[in-house]
């Protein structure tokens, strides 16, 4: 009897061992899974430079909502930033500031058309350092003997300085000027040449005029005078992280991220 006894505790103390190991291992297998769920995930957006400080700020509203998640920017002229994407750049959505540097990605395939929409628009302006804002009245003011330089981004891989281009031609002033011109690599560093004095008028987009206080416009371009200036936005085909891609790609349309873009100048397309 005593022996009986004994084997069924024997049993009875496997059992429970078994049991309690069977447990532990499903509890983590289940801490695993929570880990995994909580993995961050890195997005890399390439966008022009002009939308630096809105994305900046939407950065900031969007991580604090989604803690697993981080955004990495590459700013830059939208033409650069086409080519390294051709190029096969790890890149997980684009926003561009013209459709002519955005449209080849999607006639490429990189760039699904049901994933992609035309989304912020802009203005072009003339600026000038404070303290030249007397001197110089308008575009055709850049035909004057006394503006010795002025900057555009490279028209062929900045949709700022394209768009320059195209005014200052439809103005008669192209051959007048381009001698005078210094090409930067994107919107963002004319401003910065205008701020410092360093030449005497540059071209940019009306939202990057506005983050400074040190410039002024002195003109705007008219509508007519270039090509519509629209700014699409797009998810990458290729992108390793398709649900988070998709999930900031619309929170970029969301109600608190448009705010945001009109805060800072931007025009909201329809």
């Amino acid at each position: 009897m005593k022996h009986f006894i004994r084997i069924i505790m024997s049993v009875f103390l496997c059992t429970s061992l078994l049991f309690i190991l069977g447990c532990t291992n499903q509890a983590e297998k289940q801490e695993s899974k929570k880990t995994e769920s909580k993995q961050t995930v890195t997005l890399t957006i390439s966008a022009a430079a002009s939308l630096q400080d809105a994305l900046t700020e939407i950065q900031k509203k969007y991580e604090k909502e989604h803690e697993n998640i981080k955004l990495a920017f590459n700013f830059g002229s939208s033409g650069a930033l086409q080519q390294q994407i051709e190029q096969g750049a790890p890149v997980d959505l684009f926003f561009s500031a013209a459709e002519n540097k955005f449209r080849p990605l999607v006639d490429k395939g990189l760039i699904k058309e049901e994933e992609s929409k035309n989304l912020l628009g802009n203005e072009l302006v003339l600026i000038v350092p404070k303290d030249k804002a007397d001197t110089i009245k308008g575009f055709p003011s850049l035909a004057n003997s006394n503006i010795k330089q002025f900057a555009i981004g490279n028209p062929e891989t900045t949709p700022a300085g394209q768009y320059g281009k195209q005014t200052l031609t439809k103005l008669n002033l192209w051959t007048k000027v381009k001698g005078k011109i210094v090409y930067t690599k994107d919107v963002r560093q004319v401003l910065s040449y205008v701020e410092t004095n360093s030449i005497d008028a540059g071209i940019v987009f009306k939202t990057d005029a506005q983050i400074s206080d040190k410039v002024k416009i002195v003109d705007t371009a008219s509508a007519n005078m270039h090509d519509p200036i629209i700014y699409p936005v797009g998810i990458i085909k290729n992108t390793q992280h398709k649900t988070e891609a998709t999930d900031f790609y619309q929170y970029l349309q969301t109600k608190d991220s448009l705010q945001i873009f009109e805060k800072y100048g931007f025009k909201i397309l329809k």
